[in-house]
Parts: C-alpha cells; sequence; structure tokens
C-alpha cells in the first residue's frame, strides 16, 4: 500500500472499514475502468480471461473478527458489481462468497487444495511457486523442476482446470519498489530467471509437460474420470470417453523412497520414485515427471572487456548535529511517518554535556551507546567518529545495537542514520507497522546508565546527495570530487563512466567488495545492493546486479554508487551474462522426448526422425557447440556446470559427444551402449547414465560459472 494511505483518519487496512473501502473502491473501479476502456477483457476481444480482488486473505481474517468477515462479502459485492465480463478469483479463500471462485496457493495444490466452495466452480490453481522469492539474509531458493511437475501433473489429473505459475518470470525490483528486506532480485529461480534467460531444466520440463497434457487434451475435457487404487503408494487415474478410443491416463507413484512397476492393460510401465507417467492414448508413456529429458545450464558471470578499468572518484556524506537540524522533537520520531516513503534515510541527533567526573576514569572501560530500534537498519556516529551498523532482519525488524564509544568532556554529539528497506507488504494491520529509533542509552558512565531517549532530537529527512541528485550529470557538479584510492569511509558517493558491455548479453555489475547502498546508471536507480548482510551459509544473498541494456548508451555512461556502511570501489565490476553452458543428464530408464510423439487421427504416433531415447541438446542466439566440457557414460553424478565422474566411465565418452555434436547449433545423442562401449564394458551389470556438458558460443573465452 501506498504510505499516504496510513494518514487516512481512522483508517483501518483490509476490513470492513469505511475509509480503507472508499480508497479500495476508488482504486479498483479506477483499474477496471481502464480495462474497458482499452477493450482487454476476454468479451470485448482482449486477452484477460480472469480478476483477482484481495489475496490470502483468509491468513489474516480472524484477526479482523467480524470486521474481516463483512469486509470479504464487501470485497466481493464489490468487484462484482464492477461487470468486466470476466470470473472474479479470491486466492486462498475458503469462503469466497458466490459467484467469486476460491482458489489455491502453493506447491502441491493436487494434494492440499480442499476444493472450489461451490458447485459450479473450477479447480483454480493461481499461484504455483516456482521457488520461494528471497529476502536479504537468506540462502538460495529452491525448487526442482521435478517437483513442480509432479504437482502439476498431479493437479490435472485430480481434476485440475488452471495451473499459474508463480513466478514464470520474477525480474528486478528497481529503485526503492521492492517491499520489506525482498531482494533486488525478484524470484530469480523462476523458469525464466531475472535477466530473461532460460533457466533449464525448469524452463524445458515444464514445457514438455504442458506438451504431454496438450496431448491429452481431449480425454482430460470430454472423458469420464476414474480411479484404481493399486497400493498406499500406487494409483491409476484415466479420463475415458465411453464408446471412443479417447483416453488418458496418468500412472502415479507416490513413494518418495523406492521405484515401482505398475501394470495397466495388460502393459508394465516403470515409474522412478515420486513420479506421474502421462499415457495420452492409455497406452503410450510420453513423459515422466521425474525424468527430465529437457537439457540442463548453468549461469554464466564473466567481466566485460569493453567495460573494464573503472576510474572512481569519491564525495563523502557530512554527519550533521543537532543545531544544524529544523525538525525537532521530544524523543525519536517513528521513521516510516518521518520519511513518508520519500527515501530510505533519516537523521536522529542529540547532544550531551559532560563532566570528567562523569566518565569512567579507568582506560579499559568505555561507554557504550545502546540503541533499540523497530528496524531496518543504523548507522552511528559519535562526534562525527562512525562507531558501527546495525539491522534487524526479514523475520524480526527490531534490533538492539550496542558498541562502545569515546565520549569526551564537554558536548558530544550522537547522530544515528535510520534506515528502512521498503515498506511492509503482507499481514494484519499494516497501518500499524513502525520503524525506526525508540529509545537511546549510554551504558558504562559513573554515574550508571543514562537515558537519552527524552534528550531533544533533530531530525532530517534523506542524506544530501540525495537531495543534490548526486547520481545525475548536473547533480554530480555540485560537490567537490577527489580519487577514490581502496576501501572508503562509511556515507560515501563514487563515481565513474563506463562504455556499454560489447555484444547483446545482458549485463549485470557484481558488488561484492561493497557493503550496502543503492546505484544508479544514467541517473536511473537499478536498486538497493546488500552483499554484507551474509546468509547462513556465508555468502551474500545477492551479488550481483542487473543493468538493463535499455539505461544504457554507447559510450561514457554514468555509474552512481551511494554507500552506506564502507566498501572498496575498485572491486566492483561490469558483467556479461549469459547461459552458454548447457547439459544433458540422461539414464536409460529415460523415455524418448515429449517431441518424439504428436497426435494424429485421434491417435499418437511417432515422429520417426526423433523418436530414440537420448541426450538433445540446442544452442540459443544462432551459437553452436565449440566445446565439450564433460561427457561420462557409466555412473557420473552433480549437476550442471560441476559434473564428477563415477567409478565407471566409458573411456571414448568424449569422442563420441565430439563426434555428435562440436560445430553444431544442436545435436542429440543416441543412449545406446554399442556406440559408446565398443564391447569393452567393465561394468555392463549397472544402470547407466549420459551426462554431458558443452560450451555454447562464437569463441572459446572462459568465464566463472554460478
Amino acid at each position: 500500500f501506498p504510505y499516504w494511505l496510513r494518514e487516512v483518519p481512522n483508517i483501518t487496512f483490509r476490513a470492513d472499514n469505511e475509509p480503507f473501502k472508499f480508497h479500495m473502491q476508488r482504486f479498483t473501479k479506477k483499474i477496471i475502468g481502464i480495462m474497458k476502456k482499452e477493450k482487454l477483457f476476454v468479451p470485448k476481444g482482449g486477452p484477460v480471461i480472469m480478476s483477482q480482488i484481495e489475496n490470502e486473505y483468509n491468513a489474516v481474517q480472524l484477526a479482523y473478527k467480524e470486521l474481516g468477515t463483512r469486509y470479504i462479502q464487501w470485497a466481493a459485492n464489490m468487484a462484482v458489481g464492477l461487470k468486466t465480463g470476466v470470473p472474479w478469483v479470491m486466492c486462498k479463500q475458503k469462503d469466497a462468497p458466490d459467484p467469486v471462485i476460491n482458489t489455491c496457493n502453493g506447491r502441491h495444490c493436487g494434494d492440499t487444495f480442499t476444493g472450489p466452495n461451490g458447485p459450479n466452480k473450477p479447480s483454480l490453481w493461481t499461484e504455483n511457486w516456482t521457488a520461494q522469492y528471497r529476502v536479504f539474509g537468506d540462502p538460495p531458493a529452491q525448487r526442482a523442476a521435478e517437483d513442480i511437475a509432479y504437482a502439476v501433473a498431479r493437479f490435472f489429473s485430480k481434476n485440475g482446470t488452471l495451473t499459474n505459475y508463480y513466478m514464470y518470470y520474477g525480474g528486478t525490483n528497481f529503485g526503492r519498489t521492492s517491499s520489506s528486506f525482498v531482494t533486488t532480485r525478484y524470484y530469480d529461480e523462476a523458469p525464466l530467471d531475472e535477466y530473461g534467460l532460460l533457466r533449464e531444466p525448469k524452463y524445458g520440463h515444464l514445457k514438455d509437460l504442458h506438451k504431454a497434457l496438450r496431448l491429452s487434451q481431449k480425454a482430460l475435457l470430454w472423458g469420464v474420470p476414474s480411479i484404481e487404487k493399486i497400493s498406499e503408494d500406487l494409483e491409476i487415474r484415466t479420463y475415458e470417453k465411453p464408446g471412443t478410443q479417447i483416453c488418458a491416463a496418468f500412472l502415479n507413484n507416490n513413494s518418495t523412497k523406492s521405484p515401482e512397476t505398475i501394470k495397466f492393460r495388460g502393459q508394465d510401465y516403470y515409474l522412478p520414485r515420486k513420479s506421474i507417467s502421462i499415457l495420452p492414448d492409455c497406452k503410450t508413456m510420453v513423459f515422466n515427471t521425474q525424468s527430465i529429458v529437457a537439457q540442463h545450464n548453468a549461469r554464466n558471470f564473466h567481466p566485460s572487456k569493453k567495460a573494464s578499468d573503472l576510474n572512481w572518484e569519491m564525495s563523502q556524506e557530512t554527519v550533521p548535529k543537532i543545531d544544524e537540524l529544523l525538525l525537532k522533537s521530544k524523543e525519536p520520531m517513528e521513521l516510516y511517518n518521518l520519511t513518508k516513503d520519500t527515501s530510505d534515510y533519516a537523521w536522529y541527533t542529540t547532544s550531551i554535556d559532560f563532566d570528567r567526573s562523569d566518565l569512567p576514569m579507568r582506560r579499559d572501560i568505555l561507554p557504550v551507546l545502546q540503541v533499540a530500534s523497530l528496524g531496518h537498519a543504523i548507522l552511528a556516529f559519535v562526534n562525527g567518529e562512525y562507531i558501527g551498523f546495525g539491522h534487524g532482519s526479514n523475520v524480526e525488524k527490531s534490533f538492539v545495537f550496542s558498541k562502545p564509544v569515546n565520549l569526551t568532556p564537554g558536548d558530544n554529539h550522537i547522530a544515528l542514520l535510520g534506515m528502512s528497506v521498503g515498506l511492509p507488504d503482507n499481514g494484519a494491520y499494516m497501518e500499524k507497522r513502525y520503524a525506526g529509533v525508540r529509545a537511546v542509552m549510554i551504558q558504562g558512565l559513573n554515574a550508571g546508565t543514562l537515558d537519552l531517549t527524552l534528550n531533544n532530537w533533530g531530525h532530517e529527512v534523506g542524506v544530501k546527495g540525495e537531495k543534490l541528485e548526486l547520481y545525475t550529470e548536473e547533480g554530480l557538479k555540485k560537490v567537490q570530487w577527489s580519487e577514490a584510492k581502496g576501501a572508503g569511509p562509511a556515507l560515501t558517493w563514487y563515481k565513474t563512466y563506463f562504455d556499454a558491455p560489447e555484444g547483446n548479453n545482458p549485463v549485470a555489475i557484481e558488488m561484492t567488495s561493497m557493503g550496502k547502498g543503492m546505484v544508479w546508471v544514467n541517473g536511473k536507480s537499478i536498486g538497493r545492493y546488500w552483499v554484507n548482510y551474509l546468509s547462513p551459509l556465508g555468502q551474500p544473498s545477492q551479488s550481483e546486479y542487473h543493468i538493463p541494456r535499455a539505461f544504457l548508451k554507447p559510450e561514457k555512461n554514468l555509474l552512481v554508487v551511494f554507500e552506506e556502511t564502507g566498501g572498496d570501489p575498485e572491486g566492483i565490476e561490469i558483467l556479461l551474462v549469459n547461459r552458454d553452458t548447457i547439459c544433458s543428464y540422461i539414464t536409460e530408464y529415460h523415455p524418448p522426448t515429449v517431441n518424439s510423439w504428436k497426435k494424429s487421427g485421434g491417435k499418437i504416433k511417432t515422429v520417426v526422425d526423433d523418436a530414440k531415447s537420448g541426450a538433445h541438446l540446442t544452442c540459443s542466439d544462432g551459437k553452436v557447440i565449440t566445446k565439450v566440457e564433460f561427457a561420462s557414460f557409466g555412473d557420473p553424478y552433480g549437476a550442471c556446470g560441476k559434473f564428477v565422474e563415477g567409478k565407471c566411465n566409458s573411456q571414448n565418452s568424449k569422442e563420441v559427444v565430439e563426434k555428435y555434436c562440436l560445430g553444431k547449433d544442436s545435436c542429440s545423442i543416441p543412449l545406446e551402449r554399442e556406440i559408446f562401449d565398443k564391447g569393452d564394458d567393465e561394468c555392463s551389470d549397472i544402470s547407466k547414465v549420459l551426462a554431458v556438458q558443452v560450451r555454447c558460443g562464437r569463441d572459446k573465452s572462459d568465464e566463472k560459472t554460478d
């Protein structure tokens, strides 16, 4: 919600509250009016087939009691009354009022969704979480392509109507647009990554799944569903139209531990653990959720040659004193109310006069500055000296900052820079979320602890560089700049210029030598960075930050960094991004690619040229396979970019792959023992795997792999 909404008198968000309902209805009518004017709804020829009102309200509804019950009824009636001509949905709202459709959000809606709350409502999966968005401090978010495919196949096998991927493409939170603690890179683990590149095998495996479902579409739409429960973990779900050959079957092995063989209509079918096989004609297995035939890839970041040798200059912020600031109050002001979302920053300043007798006499004892903050972060300065940085987390925004300080007889100036990292985005009573400095004390004085909370405070919103717009060509002329050499202090602006990187690949900037702050390119903010907040794995949640090529000029692009906690700009690099490392990992149990099959005359038939099981690799953007980096037929293991040979390996694996693939934009490698082993098979008693990793490109430049 926009900040100004908090200041509407007597407002309670997301409740039967007249001020909130007035603004919600005004906003909703405005958006729907635009949609109608542009004829975007299906009845007028547009692409929009559904609309959503509210989101996952059941999770907070109890907090509002009867105000919540009345609100959800009002929201439904208000939306339906706008007469869009398409259905309205409420996600995760079990009691969605008719005719609004209740829908499922989650990872396994085929098993967790209790179903529509009315006989005329379809079963809709509005958010199928392809991973999880990340907040600063998080380790990488993961969700395997196999798990997503299994969940989708199960949902459709149980009469599901629609699945919608959240996210299919996540993108970038530019500027200050991310919600509290959410990383600038949003949902990078989606089928399309932050740069719009295909994340394989997630993209390809889901594409294959939907092709298998499309081959089954007549049976799914017209067939009569039936279930055959074979055991606790094995079941067969069929859709069959009586008196016709229209039939599709889903063979389900729900065991997470062991593969199984299932007999269906006189034929045996092998099912890997936790998998579903799809038979669009109740005979031919065209897809298995656990068996990835699609290629894999790994993302590469490598330094741009053209945008290297950055020459940095710096300009440092000044730390204000209380008598320099106009806005005064008895105690520290609440941060959101102070900044009103115009900046991440606000100064809190005070001063205190000490006699020598107030201060510790022993050299081994120093007073301690203790700041209790409601979030999200602070920088502390005493007498202009940087003391330290403290912050909360997405789970617990509030924190206590404690650091020893040097105090002197006479006036001592304390300055705290309060910081927010986005506005709240979920939960009950969001209008009552608070941030900023709450209490300030000095411990270890001769008279004990001194409470400075009511000591009179000066405030100022933003830092001076923001107001001067130092990130623009005009603004940077307003201050003096000096050469930057090595690591710099807190609250420092840095600037340099760079030419647009070579080629057409996406562009990123690596910030691991810095701490926390924001980056601008040609006056446009590419978002907050925070690389000194490490995950439990000891790594930043995000190290590289996207620079859209649309922001760039051919030459002399202005790059400005505002570093809050101190960092070394000489370690910043402009990077090019690709997914030119492509791989395949195929077992002897894998089926042929789903592209081997087509529907003709109501029957599933093979596409003759592509009917064998094997590894299939394709380069993008007109590139060709320039190098075979790994090949092993035997028992290799690992992931794309990090394959390792096992105990069994065909010695001519690489030679075979090079024969089929080098110099080609795509290739298929048959999974046949006689090709690899040539009669000399030292481990013929095991089921074998073919793992291949190749490099696509127009040259053979080495790149570091993510």
